[in-house]
């Protein structure tokens, strides 16, 4: 595994569904080292903390090997075009990440960097704002169906954090994975 792209955003005010909403959603790659802290990478802001951000979803990382199935699903809606690349942020994440399987990924493994420890902590749910970002309203509904989510992690070592970054995966106790978790998460909220 390893980090493809760092990816950052501020708080912008966007009209989604008619409304005007308060999101960090839109992030764009960045070059260098950036800066790790407690609450997440310098230069990125969460407009929602009571689902974004904080001690546990510090971080959020997102497989890129995912991105060609994002590309083809919104072709298909007709909200990209079918050559469309889709840039490293697009899906809201921090980090970009190479070999990030949900299914390899579980609670409390960590994440051995050069220069940052991270700690996987839960998985990202979908919100309006993620259809609004993809453009078109199934997206949150596909996102429950693959389990393809990404993952938040906490920060247990502050430090820095750039491109190229190889990841060593250091084994927590390996009870329960992202995938699960977020599957189990979305049937319950489903079945509300």
């Amino acid at each position: 595994m390893k980090v493809l792209s760092v990816n950052v955003a501020r708080i912008e005010h966007r009209l989604i569904d008619g409304r005007r909403v308060a999101t960090a959603i839109g992030k764009r790659a960045v070059a260098g080292e950036v800066g790790v802290l407690p609450l997440g990478l310098e230069g990125d802001e969460q407009a929602d903390p009571s689902v974004h951000g904080g001690i546990s979803k510090a971080v959020y990382a997102f497989a890129a090997e995912r991105y060609g199935f994002w590309q083809g699903v919104r072709a298909q809606a007709r909200a990209g075009g079918p050559d469309e690349t889709l840039p490293p942020g697009f899906m809201g994440e921090n980090l970009t990440v190479e070999g990030l399987d949900e299914a390899q990924c579980f609670i409390g493994d960590r994440w051995q960097l050069p220069g940052c420890v991270l700690a996987i902590s839960e998985p990202r749910f979908p919100c309006f704002k993620f259809n609004a970002v993809m453009g078109f309203n199934q997206a949150s509904k596909l996102m429950a169906q693959s389990g393809w989510c990404g993952s938040y992690l906490a920060v247990i070592e502050p430090g820095v954090v750039r491109a190229g970054d190889p990841i060593e995966v250091l084994p927590g106790p390996r009870e329960v994975n992202i995938r699960e978790l977020f599957m189990a998460r979305m049937k319950k909220k489903k079945d509300l």
